[in-house]
């Protein structure tokens, strides 16, 4: 069995700051957990709005708190973000997520991430990255 708190988790390498500035990301569960998905707790800071292209990854997002938009790029469709909202990019789907109001996301990613990841030029995390050693 694996238990982990998140204000725990908080203060460990599991806690991951974008380098753009857009978002913040607990990973409570990584592929060294062997569980063949990852999840994560993301806050999207008020204001964000960024592309992303999950080119190698399928995504489920839940909505705990927080208000925004995700735009898929394909069609131009924008779709509300509220608590208690999904979205899963089950296509790869290239997409805007812009954020009203801070958005506090329950993530799960298939594969897992291995947990240093930040997004690339495209908008994309790396299939392999490099893990976090606690």
């Amino acid at each position: 069995m694996i238990v982990r708190n998140l204000s725990d988790a908080n203060q460990t390498k599991r806690r991951i700051v974008s380098p753009d500035g857009n978002w913040e990301s607990t990973r409570l569960l990584l592929k060294e957990d062997q569980m063949g998905f990852s999840f994560h707790i993301t806050t999207i800071y008020e204001g964000a709005d960024f592309q992303m292209h999950y080119q190698n990854h399928l995504e489920s997002v839940y909505c705990i708190a927080g208000e925004g938009e995700v735009e898929t790029l394909a069609d131009g469709k924008k779709y509300p973000i509220n608590p208690g909202t999904v979205y899963i990019l089950d296509k790869h789907d290239k997409h805007i997520l812009r954020a009203h109001k801070e958005m506090t996301m329950a993530c799960v990613f298939n594969p897992p991430l291995n947990g240093k990841e930040t997004h690339n030029a495209e908008g994309a995390y790396a299939l392999e990255a490099e893990g976090i050693a606690e």
